[in-house]
């Protein structure tokens, strides 16, 4: 907690700055438990390859514990925003919520939206958008971690409606088998075969700008399931930047 704490309070000194994304990953006191990450996520090459900017208005979907969106507050400033779509399920965690009022805290531009996907209330205006290793969790479901049944093609379609002509997404996801039903992929291995989010966002009314293979690890075995320890942190990722057409 203590780390959290610590993370969340350097955000404030940065968005002041409101500094690079290279800079903000390489600013002193972030969380050791973010920096360990750093390496095999790549964040200032990946929100670089994105265009976040100072102002600019961020949407994190199912943020986690907030790697990216402290990053995201550092860069966008003060005259920013950056939205962090948390499920109601993992707030219930208190060790979570008690960081994320810490982020919250220390960068007012940092606001939690809680919910589920297909009842959500969508932030307008958009700049850019994040799916870190989660666009595959619209097709899963569990009863047990208390996380209904949602409808990608609905939560795209009100995505695209709070987009901005000209707002991106960046897409980053774990590799999954390719023709294997989407559901049946999150459920088993928390994956995704690249061609569904091929077809998704463009069917939503997203245009494909640009793709990179910064992440890509062709050694892994896309047959387990992500949090395996023997890949888990070195999958094989895909990401892909989409826009929404300016006019």
């Amino acid at each position: 907690m203590k780390h959290l704490i610590l993370a969340a309070l350097m955000v404030a000194a940065p968005a002041v700055a409101q500094i690079s994304a290279a800079d903000a990953v390489s600013a002193p006191g972030r969380a050791p438990a973010d920096v360990a990450l750093d390496a095999g996520r790549k964040p200032a090459e990946m929100l670089g390859f994105a265009g976040l900017k100072p102002g600019d208005h961020v949407f994190d979907v199912m943020a986690g514990g907030g790697y990216y969106s402290r990053l995201a507050a550092a860069v966008v400033g003060p005259k920013g925003a950056v939205f962090a779509f948390v499920p109601d399920s993992y707030l219930k965690d208190a060790k979570v919520a008690a960081g994320w009022e810490a982020t919250i805290s220390a960068a007012p531009q940092v606001k939690v939206v809680k919910g589920v996907p297909d009842s959500l209330a969508f932030p307008a205006g958009l700049d850019l958008t994040l799916f870190h290793l989660t666009y595959h969790d619209l097709y899963w479901e569990s009863e047990k971690y208390g996380y209904p049944r949602s409808d990608p093609a609905k939560f795209l379609k009100s995505l695209y409606a709070a987009t901005k002509p000209g707002g991106r997404v960046l897409v980053v996801d774990h590799v999954g088998s390719a023709g294997v039903d989407p559901r049946v992929e999150a459920e088993k291995t928390h994956r995704i075969d690249p061609a569904v989010i091929e077809r998704d966002f463009p069917a939503a009314g997203f245009r494909l700008v640009t793709q990179s293979d910064l992440l890509r690890n062709p050694g892994d075995d896309i047959s387990k399931l992500v949090f395996d320890p023997t890949v888990r942190g070195k999958t094989d990722r895909r990401v892909w930047l989409f826009e929404k057409p300016a006019s």
